[in-house]
């Protein structure tokens, strides 16, 4: 595929698999001031992207702990599904997922639709 292909079909590189340690995440900053995107890597090597804000008080998910397919968030320790978005247990409230894929190695997301294709 030509470099370039990718992002006129609407996804991102951010970076491969190996720049997110197991278990731990990247943080994406939206130049189009819009929230950052959370990046995570779970212990099963998984991939999941979610706005990085809790959806309790708005903490950023990217510094929380990876469990399972689980973050927890580090300022009141909810538990958010990284598949999903959702808080688990007894906590309500849903973070955005943005769809995410793997290609050889890369880390791609889905283009925001604040975000233009390149020209």
């Amino acid at each position: 595929m030509p470099e370039g292909t990718t992002a006129r079909r609407g996804w991102i590189k951010i970076g491969r698999l190996a720049d997110i340690p197991r278990r731990g995440a990247r943080r994406v900053v939206r130049p189009d001031g819009a929230p950052d995107i959370a990046v995570f890597r779970t212990g099963d090597d998984h991939v999941f992207a979610l706005v990085n804000e809790c959806p309790h008080k708005k903490g950023p998910l990217s510094q929380g702990i990876v469990h399972g397919h689980s973050v927890a968030c580090q300022l009141h320790n909810w538990n958010i599904a990284l598949k999903t978005g959702e808080a688990q247990g007894a906590d309500e409230g849903c973070t955005p997922t943005i769809e995410v894929k793997q290609e050889g190695g890369r880390i791609l997301i889905a283009r925001p639709a604040s975000l233009k294709a390149a020209a």
